[in-house]
């Protein structure tokens, strides 16, 4: 079987084994051979107390970001209304997927107190920042979270600007003002260095595979130019798997797919799972948004999460 890049899955798998990704799942010959959901459970890992399952939820197709272009946006945005979110959901925690990142919003409490209402036991936890005024509001304790993080984009642009404290001031106002574990969330992985570095009090890092939010003139001043929107470069995956590999606290691994610019083919797919879970530490896991409105792409992760992501 070949994808449209004349490469095979026989040749895929001989050279992820040859580059020392991961031991004997990775040599089992063919992704029809991928176990079932059913047929076994999912691979758990445990995250400030938490045990969960070793994929999260994510949000983006939900809110409407497609990284791509507003078209995309829209087209997500229509097909995740409120009704459509909750089947969505309920369909997700009905294979073993009970555990969602999401944005502090209108919609999602919606689709929360409706999820609930049905007898779901969904578990979400939120992004989020500081108020203006440097307080941290109690209100998303309504709603359950396991955990609370501060928002990637703020806190790399929070760094930039020399004012990471603010980063520390959240993760310290969650324990004493919520009760609950506090997470960092980032894409220039150089946040995530310091934080470790500096001995943070956070229980987590949630760490982005792509720097997409590096400055164009930081690109230019190194390339000469800059691309045209957000930077996907592929040198940045490999440096932030580096980070996850060396800090000691546990890690989630998001936009493991490049925000779709993985998803050409099915191959291409299955190389990105394969790639990001054979790397990240046995204690971590991973974020992955879905937009099934073209196939049954819950199914075909879990497929790749246990096919790639067992720690036993």
């Amino acid at each position: 079987m070949r994808d449209s890049d004349g490469h095979s899955r026989r040749e895929f798998l001989r050279g992820a084994v040859a580059a020392g990704l991961a031991g004997p799942s990775l040599v089992a010959a063919d992704a029809s051979a991928a176990p079932t959901v059913a047929a076994r459970a999912l691979p758990q890992v445990t995250i400030a107390g938490v045990t969960i399952p070793r994929m999260i939820v994510g949000c983006n197709p939900i809110g409407g970001w497609s990284h791509l272009s507003r078209y995309m946006t829209m087209a997500m945005t229509e097909y995740f209304t409120l009704e459509s979110t909750v089947s969505f959901l309920r369909e997700c925690e009905g294979k073993g997927l009970n555990v969602w990142i999401t944005y502090w919003d209108d919609k999602p409490r919606k689709v929360l107190k409706a999820l609930w209402e049905q007898g779901s036991k969904l578990r979400p936890y939120f992004l989020g920042t500081l108020e203006n005024n440097g307080t941290l509001s109690k209100d998303v304790l309504e709603y359950r979270p396991i955990w609370h993080v501060h928002h990637g984009n703020s806190t790399d642009t929070l760094f930039r600007a020399g004012k990471q404290e603010q980063v520390h001031d959240f993760v310290k106002k969650v324990h004493d003002v919520l009760g609950i574990p506090a997470g960092i969330s980032a894409h220039n992985p150089d946040c995530i260095k310091y934080a470790e570095d500096k001995g943070w009090e956070a229980d987590f890092y949630q760490c982005c595979l792509f720097y997409v939010t590096r400055p164009h003139e930081e690109i230019r001043a190194k390339l000469g130019a800059a691309p045209l929107g957000e930077p996907f470069l592929d040198a940045d995956r490999d440096a932030m798997l580096k980070v996850i590999g060396q800090v000691r606290k546990p890690c989630l691994a998001f936009k493991i797919l490049g925000a779709q610019r993985l998803c050409e083919t099915d191959y291409a797919v299955e190389e990105a799972f394969a790639y990001a879970l054979t790397r990240i530490k046995r204690t971590d896991a991973i974020i992955v948004g879905m937009w099934p409105r073209f196939k049954d792409e819950v199914s075909e992760n879990l497929g790749y999460l246990l096919k790639y992501g067992r720690v036993s």
